[in-house]
Formats: structure tokens, C-alpha cells, sequence
């Protein structure tokens, strides 16, 4: 297990359609990952990955399942080519991606726990009650003082924490579009994601209890590789109450810089997206310019990675 490697597991917004299909054409345990999904969820998630239509796979209930096989194949593939990571971390959803990937959750109970996650998080609130923002270009003191006059207007606050100059506030949609002049005057810019949610905000409290009965019933095992907690900013503990923690996620800002910190303070140098995308990648970046980044995606990326890794 390389010591100085983490894999990263993205979250919504990286999905496009036709993601993972060389993997699922080209390598049989990959192929296996989207054909055992299609009978876990009872769906027909492969079709709609493959060959489906962008703005069904940008709802919450099928992105989320969608992006967790994909990135799973991603890190099979990888591992299947002798490159394996003793640190994983996701971006939101993306922590289930990293929980399988080290053994804590297995296969078929991450699969349905993001089904049942995607779903009541699609359902607990409307895009017209609430939604999100990245915040570019203001240090972190000026983003509390965006936060802190944008709440004048309603609801609002920090959701991820993903690099520096680049936040995501997250609240009602009055209080967001009040934070767009804020922004400008504070001297960054404030642009609007296209999620259908007020992801990682307490606008979702209610959401996180009806879906701790779900996470409930999963088993939860020994970790295999170190793996990080959003909510923590920092690895999870054996002692930790790993599903309390999975509760609190869906309503808590996601503290990725803090973790991408500490990994580097760990002595890792290498980081390896595993999924669709390149969002993570670009964060890594912005925190620290000496690390080396790959992405696999697709064969071509895989191949690209591994050859760079082999050099």
C-alpha cells in the first residue's frame, strides 16, 4: 500500500453521461461494479449513465448513485494495475466512494445507502426554497462577512470549504442572490451552482434524522485505509461514531482544504481522482502547487496515470 498516495472521490456536479463506459466496455471487474449497481438500486442506472439525458442525471436521486459507481469502477481500475492508496477521501458523497473503497461499508451497502441518501435529500427541500454558491476570490475573513450581511436576507451558510479562494455558501435563495452584490463589493464574485439543493446547510436537519434510519442499519467494519470525515476536516477515529458523523454530513459544511492540509502534512505528494471530473484535482492545486495530481476517468486517463506513476 503506497504510503504516499490518497485517492479523492468527487461529488455531484462532476457527472456527464457516457462516464465510465470504456472502463465497463474494457475491464470485466469493472463491468461488474455497474452490473451489480443495476441490481442493487433495481434500476436501470447503467442506461441512464451511458446513454441517458444530462438533465436526468442532474437530479440529486440518480447523480448521486451515478457518481458513486463510476468513481468505485475508477478505483478498481486503478488498484487492478498495482496502484494502491493508504488514504482516501471524498467530497461529499464522493466519503461513501472513499467508505467502500477502504472496507468500512461494503459494496451493497454504500449503493443503497446513497440510493436512500440522493432520495430523501432530492425530496427535502425544492430548488425554489433553497440552493447554493461559490464564493471566488475573497480570503476566509471576508467570506464570514459575506456570510454574516448575506443572512440579514435570510438563511445562509458556509458549505464546503474546498480551497483557497474558492467557497461554497449554501442557504435560501433570497439571502444567496443578496450575497452576489456583497460579494462584488467585497471584491470577489459570487456565481450560482446548478444543484437542485441547499446542500451541507441546516436547512437540511430534518433530511439528516430521516436518513440516520437508513444508516442505521448498515454494518460497519475495520478500516483498511485511513479515511477522512468531512465533517471532521481530519481522519475518522476507531472510536468515532462513524454513522452519527454520516448524519450530521448531510447538514454540515465539508472541510476538504483542512483534510487535503493534513494529508500533505502526512507526507503525501501524490493525489489520484478517481471519477468523473477534474473539480478536486483543481482544489489540490490551489492548496498546494508542489503535489502531483492524476485523474482517472475513462482507459485513456488510466493510462495516462499509471505511466506517469511508473516513470
Amino acid at each position: 500500500m503506497n504510503e504516499n498516495i490518497a485517492f479523492l472521490f468527487p461529488g455531484q456536479g462532476s457527472q456527464y453521461v457516457g462516464m465510465g463506459k470504456s472502463l465497463y466496455d474494457n475491464i470485466d471487474e469493472c463491468k461488474e461494479i455497474f452490473d451489480m449497481g443495476d441490481e442493487i438500486l433495481n434500476m436501470p442506472m447503467k442506461e441512464m449513465i451511458f446513454n441517458g439525458n444530462e438533465d436526468d442525471l442532474k437530479r440529486t436521486k440518480y447523480s448521486q448513485p451515478a457518481i458513486l459507481l463510476t468513481s468505485l469502477a475508477c478505483a478498481k481500475a486503478v488498484e487492478l494495475r498495482g496502484i494502491s492508496a493508504k488514504y482516501t477521501l471524498g467530497l461529499s458523497l464522493g466519503e461513501y466512494g472513499a467508505l467502500v473503497d477502504s472496507g468500512v461499508i461494503s459494496f451493497e451497502d454504500g449503493i443503497k445507502l446513497i440510493k436512500k441518501r440522493a432520495e430523501i435529500m432530492d425530496s427535502a427541500i425544492s430548488p425554489e426554497e433553497g440552493s447554493m454558491m461559490a464564493v471566488l476570490k475573497l480570503s476566509p475573513e471576508k467570506v464570514e462577512e459575506l456570510i454574516k450581511r448575506s443572512s440579514e436576507f435570510g438563511l445562509v451558510e458556509g458549505a464546503n470549504y474546498n480551497c483557497p479562494g474558492q467557497t461554497v455558501i449554501s442557504g435560501e435563495v433570497k439571502a444567496l442572490e443578496a450575497s452576489v452584490k456583497i460579494a462584488k463589493e467585497l471584491g470577489g464574485r459570487a456565481l450560482p451552482l446548478k444543484v437542485s439543493g441547499p446542500f451541507h446547510c441546516s436547512m437540511y436537519k430534518d433530511a439528516s434524522y430521516k436518513f440516520y434510519e437508513e444508516v442505521k442499519k448498515a454494518d460497519i467494519n475495520d478500516f483498511k485505509k485511513v479515511v477522512y470525515s468531512n465533517v471532521k476536516g481530519a481522519p475518522y477515529k476507531k472510536d468515532d461514531d462513524i454513522k452519527e458523523l454520516l448524519r450530521q454530513q448531510i447538514m454540515s459544511p465539508v472541510l476538504f482544504e483542512n483534510s487535503i492540509r493534513d494529508l500533505i502534512n502526512k507526507g503525501v505528494d501524490t493525489f489520484i481522482e478517481v471519477g468523473p471530473g477534474k473539480a478536486l484535482s483543481g482544489f489540490v492545486k490551489k492548496i498546494d502547487k508542489s503535489v502531483k495530481i492524476y485523474n482517472v476517468c475513462d482507459i485513456d486517463s488510466l493510462e495516462s496515470t499509471i505511466s506517469s506513476l511508473e516513470l
